[in-house]
């Protein structure tokens, strides 16, 4: 218990910078910075996904809920977001220098997820307006109670602590549920499965805590996954901005549709790298 417990404070700790300094920033975007600016912000969007792709690449979960408070206060697009969540890498790659992975390896992974994470992340804004959303930032001040005139700091120290308390009663359930259940059944849940295995692959990437991306980078070591399903996992794995997202982001129709963009475009792609026979 005492194990679980630590794994959860340092799973929120760890992101306290990052949301921190996205709420200062949106913060700052509301109270400082003029209309006509912010129009010149979002336009410049276009490039959005291509800047997401390579900042979600960090092995570090926090971009991926920087980018999920940005959405919901609508300062990023659908697919800016996505591109993050996709080229997400979280605890992969630590896992994998810590077992001596070729860099060249780590690199060809991390390198497609990039690329995918760019294409899908274009191809929605194209797809998808932007509709104007000037009030997002006010409404999520309001969702969380706090006062924004006290003062930029202060509104964004309290939007930090809601988060992070948030984030660590999810996360020890979490810890707690996977250590009952164990990390050999969920191997065995894709195991022995060449057909259904990036559906299965895509559904544990679901989990959002850093368990997710561990758990397919030792089975891919191990060789009891193919590549084509870890893969499928990694990217459908976004970490706990999917967390932030449900909570910040309404109405819950609107994350309940971005969750299976998500999990639809990284299982695809994950069947396509495993029709092609790629080998890392």
């Amino acid at each position: 218990m005492l194990d679980i417990l630590g794994d959860s404070i340092l799973d929120s700790v760890k992101l306290v910078p990052f949301l921190f300094i996205t709420y200062w920033m949106m913060e700052y975007l509301e109270h400082k910075t003029s209309k006509k600016q912010k129009e010149r912000i979002q336009k410049a969007g276009k490039m959005g996904p291509v800047i997401g792709g390579f900042l979600g690449a960090f092995p570090q979960c926090g971009f991926s809920v920087s980018a999920t408070n940005l959405y919901v206060g609508r300062v990023i697009s659908l697919g800016t977001l996505m591109a993050v969540y996709l080229s997400t890498s979280d605890e992969m790659i630590p896992v994998f220098l810590s077992e001596a992975v070729p860099v060249l390896t780590i690199l060809k992974i991390v390198g497609i997820k990039i690329i995918i994470g760019i294409i899908i992340g274009i191809s929605l804004d194209l797809i998808i307006q932007k509709k104007p959303c000037e009030q997002e930032i006010k409404k999520m001040c309001e969702h969380d109670k706090c006062h924004c005139e006290e003062g930029i700091v202060k509104s964004s120290l309290k939007h930090t602590i809601n988060i992070t308390l948030f984030i660590f009663g999810i996360n020890l359930m979490l810890n707690a549920f996977i250590l009952y259940l164990g990390e050999e059944r969920i191997a065995h849940f894709i195991l022995n499965q060449p057909i259904l295995g990036p559906l299965l692959a895509g559904m544990v990437g679901l989990i959002p805590n850093c368990a997710s991306s561990v758990i397919l980078a030792e089975l891919y070591l191990e060789n009891m996954i193919s590549a084509g399903m870890m893969i499928a996992g990694l990217l459908v794995g976004a970490g706990v901005g999917l967390l932030v997202l449900f909570r910040e982001n309404h109405p819950t129709k609107e994350n309940i549709k971005i969750v299976s963009i998500l999990y639809g475009s990284g299982v695809l792609c994950g069947i396509l790298l495993e029709a092609m026979g790629l080998i890392l």
